[in-house]
């Protein structure tokens, strides 16, 4: 079966997940991460990506990126893989595959759903039991988005920008917004559309881009169908 085209409009954000092949371990140390966000800096910028919220877990990596040129994403993280694996093969005396295959990605429609990706992707290590605030996990951009920690990585969207009408409203209602915990039916679809390469958003978006790219870009249940119960 065909593996469904990967659709990246221009100026549409995406939601990035690479995840280590078969779950393995892709970052072991500190050097590691500061590597891939040196690659991850160069290539955003020589693909004229803007990466607006990012999270490095011990096994794979969340994005929230926007394309300003065709196949940017794509370029991008073609090269920061390849490159990553050649460092951590050579670091670590090993070879082969690092990566789970092609990395994952679905469409985030602004104005709905923007920010609670932005949330998705930083609150990971709290999901994880990693961190009990998400301020106090290191390899993510909480710190920039929520404390105005500079890093020379992230660009705001016009979304986050909109929270305030200077740097300090803004990073204090972004905090904010972490107050309340993120409905699990949200986290579901989050998941559920980036791994099947769809699009989170509301019905006319997904409609939208259903007739843009000429493909249904509903996520689909997958699995056998639940039985009755009564």
């Amino acid at each position: 079966m065909p593996r469904t085209p990967r659709i990246s409009p221009v100026g549409i954000p995406q939601h990035v997940i690479t995840r280590g092949n078969n779950r393995q371990v892709c970052f072991t140390c500190e050097d590691d991460m500061d590597f891939y966000l040196s690659c991850l800096r160069d290539y955003s910028k020589k693909y004229c990506v803007d990466i607006h919220a990012w999270v490095l877990m011990t096994n794979h990596i969340h994005l929230l990126c926007t394309p300003n040129v065709d196949g940017g994403v794509s370029k991008m993280m073609q090269d920061i893989g390849r490159l990553y694996v050649r460092y951590f093969n050579k670091t670590y005396k090993r070879s082969g595959t690092l990566w789970e295959g092609r990395f994952k990605s679905s469409l985030v429609q602004s104005e709905s759903y923007l920010l609670s990706v932005y949330r998705y992707i930083e609150l990971n290590p709290v999901r994880a039991g990693m961190v009990d605030d998400p301020a106090d996990y290191e390899y993510s951009s909480y710190r920039v988005n929520a404390l105005g920690k500079w890093f020379g990585l992230v660009i705001p969207h016009q979304e986050y920008l909109l929270l305030g009408d200077n740097a300090d409203g803004r990073q204090s209602n972004y905090r904010g917004l972490f107050e309340q915990e993120l409905d699990m039916a949200l986290i579901d679809n989050i998941r559920k559309t980036t791994n099947q390469g769809m699009v989170i958003g509301n019905e006319r978006f997904i409609n939208e881009i259903g007739k843009l790219t000429g493909f249904d870009m509903h996520a689909k249940n997958r699995g056998r169908p639940k039985s009755i119960v009564n």
